[in-house]
């Protein structure tokens, strides 16, 4: 990957980025005013006055808008009126979790997808190929929030063998975890099989069968290494849909990563906290995009990226 590349994509993220800050910190504001939020309801309209001055809401918006966007140049997002912290460093600290969390639900999921996907592959047809396709097509489909309840009340409430919320040590990872599995796994299982069987009955597979190589390689070295290049693309939508935390998942139990946060922070109108969030989750979602850009060429020689 030449550095040409990677400063285009860069000052295009930059324009897009900008753009999308630009209409967070819009819309923030139509979800109501803090100051209702924060003061009792039969405060007085000078301490309400006196909030809002200390906040900056008593100037016009557009005025707030070009201090904010000043402020930003330097990551300084501001004070979190519910955690009494500067905003980026409450968003420093719960996006290792989520990364983290869906680093391993995506991982494990993108193995255990290429392994069943080609066995289903290998089997078209048979009995093994439909159980793989019932068993992916239903873990697909199923709800993260549905799945998330149901795993609480058989393993934390009916066995209690693991814990219904918080965090911890391994076992509280172990429920979030299957949560965040069963989606990649159930759609990367499919777009691997479909991927194989068109692999496995193309010109330079039937050619390296007539040469004599052995159907193990020529299913894991040839058919494979061609058939993840659809796999590649979409797992890397995913990780940009996980960088943004599993949000029902995470409210569901209780798991301190951005995704809670950046739900907890729309709820009490945390303007700085929803700001900072959106703002780390969009850097992120550049660096795995680059990230999937290099997989593609290291996968397939005949892809570069210039």
């Amino acid at each position: 990957m030449s550095l040409t590349y990677f400063l285009r994509r860069a000052a295009f993220a930059a324009l897009a980025l900008a753009a999308l800050m630009t209409a967070a910190f819009f819309l923030v504001r139509l979800t109501g005013d803090p100051v209702n939020l924060y003061l009792p309801v039969d405060a007085s309209d000078a301490a309400r006055e006196a909030m809002r001055v200390r906040l900056g809401l008593d100037r016009s918006l557009l005025a707030q808008f070009f201090d904010w966007a000043w402020d930003m140049l330097s990551l300084n997002f501001g004070m979190s009126l519910w955690h009494h912290r500067p905003a980026m460093d409450v968003v420093l600290e719960a996006l290792p979790n989520t990364l983290a969390l869906g680093a391993i639900a995506l991982a494990l999921a993108f193995t255990a997808a290429i392994v069943v996907g080609s066995i289903a592959a290998v089997n078209a047809g048979s009995w093994i190929d439909r159980g793989i396709n019932l068993l992916s097509q239903s873990a697909a489909s199923v709800p993260d929030f549905w799945l998330g309840l149901m795993g609480v009340l058989l393993f934390a409430v009916t066995f209690r063998i693991l814990p219904t919320s918080g965090f911890g040590g391994p076992v509280y990872w172990v429920l979030p975890v299957a949560c965040l599995f069963a989606r990649p796994f159930g759609t990367l299982v499919q777009i691997v099989r479909g991927s194989m069987i068109e692999a496995l009955n193309a010109t330079f597979v039937r050619t390296a069968r007539a040469k004599g190589a052995r159907d193990g390689r020529v299913t894991f070295v040839h058919a494979l290494r061609n058939a993840l290049l659809p796999a590649v693309t979409v797992t890397g939508d995913l990780a940009a849909q996980f960088a943004g935390g599993g949000g029902v998942v995470e409210v569901v139990f209780g798991f301190p990563g951005i995704g809670k946060l950046l739900i907890d922070g729309i709820l009490k109108r945390d303007f700085a906290i929803v700001q900072a969030s959106i703002f780390a989750v969009a850097v992120v979602i550049f660096f795995i995009n680059i990230l999937v850009d290099m997989l593609y060429a290291s996968i397939d020689p005949r892809v570069r990226v210039e």
